[in-house]
């Protein structure tokens, strides 16, 4: 699929998919969208002493980038596993100079499939495959977050089912936490449906009015 490199406006840049009208993140702000949702919302509300963060659609890395520079600063260890279907190449994704740090680098040229530690407060594991597939077999209670980011319902509906979301809580943790950037009322309700406490939360500045929080008590 071709891939455009556009600025989005708190000066982050995003890809955007012509071939499904669709953008990696918020034209209002790449940036500022990640971390309000995933750091902001997911990770920091996390009570687990060191979180297992599953990602949903690894794209450009920079929710993982964000992750580990919060894991860094607060020097709080975090295992990272990353599901992504169609990996992007560190060529697509360097042009976008959201980091000079080198460990971001890192991230993207570390091979699939294996856990690898980035610094003393950041594991990775990437995994090439399709979502669906690895949730279902997941372990039982072994999530603390979950950073639900694939591409919107309209867009990739496969993404968006009642049998992932009872999946993901099945393999969460007591206090586990789900973040999406999406509130469509049929995905608030279907994570209701499967067993989490939902709260609207306000969105990011300068973006989406409301995001959604799902919890496992």
């Amino acid at each position: 699929m071709k891939r455009i490199i556009e600025k989005t406006e708190d000066g982050s840049a995003t890809l955007f998919v012509p071939e499904l009208d669709e953008h990696y993140h918020s034209t209002k702000g790449a940036h500022t969208e990640s971390q309000h949702i995933f750091i902001d919302m997911g990770l920091k509300a996390s009570k687990a002493e060191v979180p297992c963060v599953l990602e949903v659609g690894f794209g450009t890395g920079l929710n993982a980038l964000l992750t580990l520079e919060e894991a860094d600063k607060g020097q709080r260890k975090v295992e990272y596993i990353s599901l992504e279907r169609y990996p992007l190449t560190w060529q697509e994704i360097e042009p976008l100079n959201y980091s000079n740090n080198p460990l971001f680098e890192k991230m993207h040229s570390t091979p699939w499939e294996e856990r690898t530690i980035i610094s003393p407060y950041f594991a990775l594991k990437k995994v090439e495959a399709d979502a669906n597939v690895c949730i279902a077999q997941l372990e039982p209670e072994s999530i603390d977050v979950v950073y639900f980011d694939a591409f919107a319902p309209e867009k990739q509906p496969e993404m968006w089912n009642s049998a992932i979301f009872e999946q993901l809580y099945a393999a969460m943790r007591i206090d586990g936490i789900l973040t999406t950037y999406c509130a469509k009322g049929v995905v608030r309700r279907m994570l209701q449906a499967a067993g989490f406490m939902v709260e609207r939360l306000p969105g990011p500045p300068g973006g989406k009015r409301e995001i959604l929080r799902a919890n496992k008590l």
